[in-house]
């Protein structure tokens, strides 16, 4: 056995357990393939650690660990494309398995396989070409067809150097690890374009770990008295595990955030985001003497849902409502769930009284047809209040009373009517000076 690999399987495995203690936290698709792909490399020490082996063993030992090597960059590289769950993006990452598989698969078997070398060179770029051109009606990310050029110059590469004297089978296999690691450095770079700690070290570890099946042959090549450890050249691995592991915390830290200032249901702002806008909101009206306008909706009916159909039908119209709501106001305001049925949507200036108007009338069109939840069909209403700053109130406490107050109006008004969308535009907008000041 190879016992100089031992150190770095047991390292490998110490950082798969850290990375995966990390990721069941937060187990995403993203987070699985990834802890995938360690399993891999740690599969790829293993079976290193038999390459002494004599005959097929060590010929066995050497392409499970050149091939584990292989899926687990392109898994990573998988991970990080943004259409990878259509059925395109699987065929495509299918056709690289296959291929780069097969063609390690014949570089190892030696002169025997020499003469399947060609073909197998041929489709590394060929079949992932084809697997790309099948959805033409629909546009690709540009990341698709830059992995689809990066193997169509591999395969290339493969057809002009895998035959050359002494050295062909070494320049293809290098190759095609460095294509792979190459592509998951041009790939995380695309999904994580921040300026974090994390997504810096994992990006730079790809490019390092690609580099090393250049500078490594580079330097038998040409520096053959110069010895490097072998520690020295599996340094990469290592720094993209611990950016990996960063990446999770801080995706963690960012969707901890999120949590903190968002309803969990609706993905909506909670009250807590709510006021934090409203009162900045409030300033800038101030500052440049604008106006600004809050409207509170509350939902009728909304117990009869739950009561009638289960709370489980009552979060699926929350979920519409908080929906289409966004889908109807500027992305410059905000909307807000601020209750158990209750919203909140405050308009940003530029915006008047009659704006305000227009915008409850577009929110109150929602309710004229019942909402269609699978098979579930709902009606229900709703009630709006409007204030606006500072015809109605000077700050943030007395136009949230007003507008509350305003909305219980048309409530009550609307009981007994029949009526299950309420929105009465005379007593929503006149509000007298000694209820504004309440």
């Amino acid at each position: 056995m190879n016992w100089s690999e031992f150190p770095d399987l047991a390292a490998v495995v110490l950082l798969t357990g850290a990375f995966a203690s990390v990721a069941w936290r937060s187990l995403t698709h993203v987070s699985r393939v990834w802890l995938t792909g360690w399993v891999m490399i740690a599969l790829h020490f293993a079976a290193f650690l038999f390459l002494p082996a004599p005959g097929i063993w060590g010929s066995l030992a050497a392409y499970i660990g050149s091939a584990a090597l292989i899926w687990a960059g392109l898994l990573f590289m998988w991970a990080s494309v943004p259409d990878r769950k259509e059925t395109s993006s699987r065929w495509i990452l299918a056709a690289l398995l296959g291929t780069n598989t097969l063609y390690v698969g014949l570089i190892i078997a030696g002169p025997a396989a020499a003469w399947a070398l060609n073909p197998a060179a041929a489709l590394v770029g060929v079949l992932p070409l084809l697997a790309a051109l099948v959805p033409l009606q629909k546009p690709s990310h540009p990341l698709r067809w830059g992995v689809i050029g990066l193997y169509s110059t591999l395969s290339i590469f493969l057809l002009l150097f895998q035959h050359r004297p002494g050295n062909g089978a070494d320049l293809a296999l290098n190759a095609v690890i460095f294509t792979v690691y190459f592509g998951c450095c041009v790939s995380f770079l695309f999904a994580y374009r921040r300026a974090t700690s994390g997504a810096f070290i994992t990006i730079a570890g790809f490019l390092a770990w690609a580099a090393v099946f250049v500078v490594a042959p580079w330097m038998e090549a040409f520096l053959p008295t110069v010895h490097v450890e072998s520690e020295v050249w599996n340094l990469p691995k290592y720094v993209v595990a611990v950016g990996m592991i960063l990446v999770l915390l801080e995706d963690q830290i960012e969707h901890n955030r999120h949590l903190a200032l968002h309803d969990y249901l609706t993905g909506l702002p909670n009250r807590r985001l709510y006021q934090d806008r409203l009162a900045r909101t409030l300033e800038r009206a101030r500052r440049s003497k604008a106006r600004a306008a809050l409207l509170v909706v509350d939902l009728d009916s909304f117990k009869q849902v739950n009561d009638t159909m289960g709370h489980h039908v009552g979060d699926l119209v929350l979920q519409q409502v908080a929906a289409m709501f966004s889908a109807r106001v500027r992305r410059s305001d905000t909307v807000a769930r601020t209750g158990g049925d209750e919203f909140s949507i405050i308009l940003e200036e530029p915006t008047s009284r009659e704006d305000a108007v227009r915008v409850g009338q577009a929110l109150m069109q929602i309710f004229n047809e019942p909402l269609q939840l699978g098979k579930h069909t709902v009606r229900v209403g709703a009630s709006i209040g409007i204030a606006v700053f500072p015809e109605d109130a000077v700050d943030m406490e007395a136009l949230c009373i007003a507008a509350d107050l305003r909305m219980y109006d048309v409530k009550h008004d609307s009981k007994g009517t029949g009526e299950q969308v309420a929105f009465a535009l005379p007593r929503s907008l006149l509000l007298s000076p000694r209820r504004g000041q309440a």
